[in-house]
């Protein structure tokens, strides 16, 4: 499979994770819409939804979706990203930017149908929370450790469903999100995927939002850096997890 085609595929993947996981968010966080004050269960089944739907738009390329998914995959040892997709340089760099890009596009399309209520929103940390995660209690080295532990069940989870997402792979998956969200996800509203908070977050500083107030880039990289070690470490354990089994046996 070509490197473009993977481009593509993540593009839309992730930008239909966005469009949907975003468009909850706004559903009950923004005044006025139908699904206003709907609560954090609410949320964490739309975002689950929106990663099965991300995942089967992007089954070809194995659905990455997720920085922190493609470098657990790359920590681990896989020959291939997908099938026909070899793990190099060039098809990192290529997952890392479809990723980046669908992120973006998803939060913009996401503001598209939420205009007006955007408009009508007074409160600037509202708007913010749309588009991108925010700790309950602000405490960069906590928030950090929280965003490493949640993100490591994901990738170690699914490095364990044992490939390219596909069968029930999807929903696995999705319900693999929810259960994150709903037992890690209070403490920093679990970004658990450096796209899914830096894409979006970028779209709300460009896009002309009225009374949008700050992008709050004080605690950008901890949903970038904390999802990023713990895919890492995620990837490396479940490397060596059969060995070290293997050696507790013998």
């Amino acid at each position: 499979m070509s490197l473009g085609l993977v481009f593509l595929s993540e593009v839309l993947g992730t930008g239909m994770l966005t469009l949907l996981g975003c468009g909850v968010v706004a559903n009950v966080a923004l005044k006025g819409t139908k699904g206003y004050a709907g609560g954090f269960l609410m949320v964490t089944w739309g975002w689950g939804i929106a990663v099965f739907s991300g995942v089967f738009i992007a089954a070809k390329s194995g659905a990455h979706l997720n920085p922190a998914v493609t470098l657990g995959l790359l920590m681990h040892g896989n020959a291939e990203y997908a099938p026909g997709v070899k793990v190099d340089v060039a098809s990192t760099l290529t997952y890392f930017s479809g990723e980046m890009l669908g992120a973006f596009l998803g939060a913009v399309v996401c503001w598209l149908a939420y205009k007006q209520h955007f408009d009508h929103e007074d409160d600037p940390a509202n708007k913010l929370g749309t588009f991108s995660t925010g700790p309950a209690i602000r405490s960069n080295g906590w928030n950090v450790v929280t965003e490493i532990i949640g993100t490591f069940v994901l990738v170690f989870v699914i490095l364990s469903f044992g490939g390219t997402p596909s069968g029930l792979g999807p929903l696995a998956v999705a319900l693999l999100v929810v259960g994150i969200g709903v037992s890690l996800g209070g403490p920093t509203g679990y970004a658990i995927n450096p796209a899914r908070d830096l894409g979006p977050r970028i779209a709300h500083a460009l896009l002309p939002i009225r009374g949008k107030g700050s992008s709050d880039w004080s605690y950008a990289w901890i949903p970038v850096v904390g999802p990023l070690v713990g895919g890492a470490a995620a990837g490396l354990l479940a490397r060596f997890t059969p060995e070290i089994f293997a050696s507790v046996v013998k």
